[in-house]
């Protein structure tokens, strides 16, 4: 095979992962066509084709999605070799890119102000985050790292909390739905009531559950409404339409207003909040490094009531 050029590898991957040309040069601020050229000499060389184009997508052949498994590891690992050289310009501070993936509870609630502490000390590092619901592969998807809680990080990832604080699962009603269903004392009563539940990116509803005292009790409840818009659940909920579950954060507007009120708090059920993850590499790339180095000082985790 002819001598391939490094750049067409990384162009070819940039596409295979953006699942087009157009996403792929937005990311990359190149033109479509110099990665569409960079991706037909790779073909030609390679003498495989790597990607299937249609007029509406671009997908990686059987030989492109193996190219791109071994591949996405050996560009991490470059990337993390120059990003090394960082500490080494004097007088122009750390620099590069740091790519995130992230749950949108996350990216609303809790990065924020990680993020803004992070920008404002290392204002030549661009923060990239991809906010998605949906477990992917970080490496494999050109990420540095992703954001997830305890029970999604697979075992052989390094994991480190973005906060000491734990958060609780909620469940609420509007004082309307109240009055006309009566108020649940235990959650199994929940089964009888009408439920707002909601659809994860892998297709999942999760059951409810809810502790008390030792005693731990989970239910799939029932209801009117299914959505993967927590934003449309908490307004349903508060229309009267159903009893509501999620995070304490989603739900605390509407509580604080009024327009909800908490349901058998006594037995919201807390959990450790979510942590930073990546891939154990012998090169951690520079802004990666700084991050986990900012998430290490006490004062800089998100912070609240537990």
């Amino acid at each position: 095979m002819a001598e391939v050029d490094l750049a067409d590898l990384d162009a070819f991957a940039a596409v295979a992962r953006a699942r087009g040309f157009r996403g792929a040069a937005r990311l990359r601020g190149v033109s479509a066509s110099a990665l569409s050229e960079a991706v037909r000499r790779l073909e030609e060389r390679a003498g495989v084709r790597l990607l299937n184009r249609t007029t509406r997508s671009v997908t990686p052949t059987e030989a492109g999605r193996r190219l791109l498994e071994r591949l996405a590891p050996a560009l991490g690992e470059v990337t993390a070799a120059l990003d090394t050289l960082n500490g080494f310009r004097d007088g122009k501070g750390l620099i590069g890119t740091l790519r995130l993936n992230v749950p949108g509870i996350v990216a609303r609630e809790v990065l924020p102000p990680i993020a803004g502490r992070f920008m404002a000390r290392h204002p030549g590092v661009v923060l990239e985050v991809a906010v998605e619901d949906a477990f992917v592969d970080v490496l494999a998807e050109g990420f540095d790292a992703g954001i997830r809680y305890d029970e999604s990080i697979a075992r052989d990832m390094i994991a480190v909390p973005l906060g000491p604080r734990r958060q609780r699962y909620a469940i609420a009603a509007a004082p309307a739905y109240l009055a006309a269903h009566g108020e649940p004392r235990h959650p199994r009563e929940l089964l009888a009531h009408r439920c707002i539940r909601h659809r994860f990116a892998n297709g999942h509803t999760l059951p409810w559950e809810l502790e008390k005292d030792g005693e731990v009790v989970r239910i799939r409840p029932e209801g009117p409404l299914i959505a993967n818009s927590i934003e449309m659940e908490v307004a349903a909920a508060v229309q009267g339409l159903g009893i509501i579950g999620s995070f304490e954060e989603m739900l605390a507007p509407a509580l604080n207003a009024g327009a909800l009120r908490p349901v058998l708090r006594e037995w919201w059920q807390s959990f450790p909040g979510p942590y930073l993850y990546y891939p154990s590499r012998r090169l951690m790339p520079a802004p990666l490094r700084a991050f986990v180095d900012l998430l290490h000082e006490p004062d800089s985790r998100w912070e609240g009531a537990a």
